[in-house]
């Protein structure tokens, strides 16, 4: 607050038209003098329209306030100047990356229950192995039954060779020219008969084949006939057939 008495001498050069509102005496800023000049008129009750800076018609306190606003807002002004913010420009933000493949998810969840069908029909598959058992007891059972052993020991025995013609007896090791005659002459003439010769049976031949007895075993004749029955092929047939 400024007061000022009535009595105190005061000389200020007043300018009819200032060019700043609230600059007085025209010295181009808001000093002292216009301060003083201000409050000299208030407190004289001068009636000049040019002091009354809030409008209102009357010279009072407020008018020395709206001078203080406005010496307040040219300094601030003038501290203020011409400026720019030139900082580096802010980074564009990243757009958020998108979620739709979350929803592929379930896909995997449809694939992984499709697993147990596979294993369903992993577990149907042995129901199909355990279906061909039975076929092949059935096959095995439709084979017809070999007749016992008779009671002397006699194998079944031909009249004559089938109608392909009689298996080379001399390729089973220990069979000869001689042997072979006497084998066809006792009713043998295929390798799956010799193959066929049971313990028992065996004997009878031995029997049979006046001074070779003991030859069938000793030389492996059934274990030979049964290879080359099946179309195989001994270590001496292979030298007997170059």
């Amino acid at each position: 607050n400024f007061y000022v008495s009535p009595n105190a001498l005061l000389t200020v050069t007043l300018v009819p038209e200032p060019s700043m509102h609230g600059d007085f005496d025209g010295d181009g800023d808001f000093s002292l003098d216009d301060i003083d000049a201000l409050s000299a008129a208030i407190a004289g009750g001068f009636d000049f329209q040019f002091f009354d800076l809030n409008g209102d018609g009357q010279l009072d306190i407020q008018d020395l306030h709206t001078w203080l606003a406005l010496a307040g807002e040219a300094e601030l002004a003038e501290r203020k100047g011409d400026w720019k913010y030139e900082g580096e420009a802010p980074k564009p933000k990243k757009a958020p990356a998108k979620k739709p493949a979350a929803k592929a998810a379930p896909a995997k969840k449809a694939a992984a229950k499709a697993a147990p069908a596979k294993k369903a029909a992993a577990k149907a598959a042995p129901a199909k192995k355990a279906a061909a058992k039975p076929a092949t007891a059935k096959a095995a059972a439709a084979k017809p039954k070999r007749a016992p052993v008779a009671a002397d020991g006699k194998p079944e025995t031909l009249k004559k060779a089938r109608a392909g013609g009689a298996d080379d007896l001399k390729l089973i090791s220990g069979v000869g020219p001689k042997m072979e005659g006497m084998l066809n002459d006792l009713g043998f003439w295929h390798f799956d008969q010799v193959a066929g010769w049971r313990k028992k049976e065996v004997q009878w031949v031995n029997d049979n084949l006046e001074g070779f007895k003991g030859r069938i075993e000793r030389d492996n004749w059934v274990s030979q006939a049964k290879i080359l029955a099946k179309g195989g092929a001994t270590e001496f047939s292979k030298r007997k057939t170059k």
